[in-house]
């Protein structure tokens, strides 16, 4: 990030505040076969703390994420992460019987963490009663993006039921998209098509729900044959009002928000993940009605930067 864009994004940041980190809160989830593992991330300090649900991608787990896990935390919001069958701490066999609707459990999941936000509040010492349930947004990356789009509005064809259900939950307002699949069908890679099945018929038509997707203008995954420009089909193929962040020279890890020391970063550039970090901590603050001056301050910053690692459009 360059220093003006840094300047420019500062405006109403303040200093990191202290943070705890509990896990794993382990959350009874009949019919998946084990608990659900969760870490919940919060400000040592601070009251209505608005809430951020992520959703990691494949492979993953409750432990990864840190670079923006701990950023949002340190600046005022309450993070909650599971881990999904999917996760490589899980084992998952892959002939296992739950393997096929992958992504229906995934999202089950996060609705589970909204069912269940007394137990989660009550495990973090000190925050009982400093949430503000009024304000919750959903985020993930990569798998997890798709499954936070669910949760906004977005449907998926199941490859078992063969119906594309709407599983919105009205307690999200909000959203964070990161490097996320966009449209299934001629789109699709043949591995894609073969080896992951809730990638075949996502329908954008209905997530509504205030968005910021973000993409990276080099990330090459092996799933579509149309390139980097089918991770911005979330924003282009959604209604209502979204945002979209372009980066600029970013692969699939966007810098490397997937973790501080992750093998598969293949872009590592922690300029890039500061810049996403305080662009998507600005654009929360705005989407959930907290304030708008930083969102506003962040797309100038991009728009006025002699070198910009990226911008940003609206509709």
């Amino acid at each position: 990030m360059t220093a003006s864009d840094a300047a420019a994004t500062d405006v109403a940041i303040t200093a990191p505040a202290l943070i705890v980190s509990v896990k794993p809160v382990v959350l009874e989830a009949p019919g998946r076969s084990e608990g659900l593992r969760v870490r919940i991330s919060a400000p040592t300090t601070g009251s209505e703390l608005p809430i951020i649900v992520f959703s990691h991608g494949f492979g993953s787990s409750l432990n990864s994420y840190g670079p923006l896990a701990d950023f949002w935390a340190a600046h005022g919001f309450v993070v909650i992460q599971p881990t999904h069958l999917d996760s490589r701490t899980v084992g998952l066999p892959q002939d296992d019987l739950r393997t096929p609707r992958l992504w229906r459990f995934r999202v089950e999941d996060m609705k589970r963490i909204l069912d269940q936000l007394d137990l989660l509040e009550a495990a973090v010492p000190g925050l009982s009663g400093r949430l503000d349930r009024s304000r919750i947004a959903a985020a993930g990356h990569s798998f997890g993006g798709q499954t936070a789009g669910n949760l906004l509005g977005l449907r998926v064809l199941d490859p078992v039921s063969k119906n594309a259900e709407d599983l919105s939950d009205s307690r999200i307002k909000a959203g964070v998209l990161l490097a996320t699949a966009g449209r299934g069908g001629a789109d699709l890679t043949p591995f894609a098509a073969e080896n992951l099945p809730w990638l075949k018929g996502p329908d954008f038509a209905h997530m509504t729900t205030p968005t910021l997707v973000v993409a990276g203008d080099k990330d090459e995954l092996p799933l579509s044959v149309r390139g980097p420009e089918w991770l911005t089909d979330p924003y282009h193929l959604s209604p209502g009002r979204k945002s979209l962040l372009t980066l600029f020279g970013a692969e699939h890890s966007l810098g490397g928000i997937a973790g501080y020391e992750v093998r598969e970063t293949t872009d590592e550039n922690p300029e890039r993940v500061a810049l996403i970090q305080r662009i998507t901590w600005a654009y929360l603050r705005h989407a959930l009605g907290i304030e708008d001056t930083s969102w506003t301050a962040a797309q100038k910053a991009l728009s006025d930067s002699v070198a910009p690692m990226g911008r940003i459009e609206s509709k």
